[in-house]
């Protein structure tokens, strides 16, 4: 025999933690996240400055020369949106990083082409400054490939 409740008594109130069956909550199967090892910021700053470091030891002009990171342009130009400012009456370079990331187009999106993106809008900017061809920046034995 089948024995049921009357509906006349009102349903027990459960804890706040337990599901409608009536058990507890289960715990998480990873731990809580976990803040990043590095955010944006620092990896646009780490590949400025590797490529900086790398164009001063190579070329006597630069070493006088602060590459400096902004976030945005002041204004746009006649060209559009700037990726960066070259002052050499100051011997300044400013890269400015949300339109470096945002609006390059890489044909593959990860870590490394973002980074090849960074170092080569560095290279640019520098070739800028000395009124030269990015190409010509790099060491002597890597002409020849």
């Amino acid at each position: 025999m089948i024995r049921r409740r009357s509906r006349t008594t009102p349903p027990r109130p459960r804890p706040g933690r337990h599901g409608r069956h009536g058990r507890e909550g289960r715990s998480a199967v990873v731990r809580p996240p976990l803040p990043p090892l590095e955010t944006r910021v620092e990896r646009f700053d780490m590949a400025v400055g590797s490529a900086a470091e790398f164009l001063r030891s190579a070329w006597e002009e630069l070493r006088e020369v602060r590459f400096e990171m902004a976030d945005m342009p002041p204004a746009t130009d006649a060209d559009g949106i700037p990726r960066w400012t070259v002052l050499p009456a100051e011997r300044r370079i400013v890269l400015y990083r949300l339109p470096i990331e945002r609006l390059g187009h890489l044909h593959r999106d990860d870590d490394m082409h973002r980074r090849m993106m960074i170092e080569s809008c560095v290279f640019r900017a520098a070739a800028e400054y000395l009124g030269r061809d990015p190409w010509d920046l790099g060491p002597d034995r890597f002409r020849d490939i």
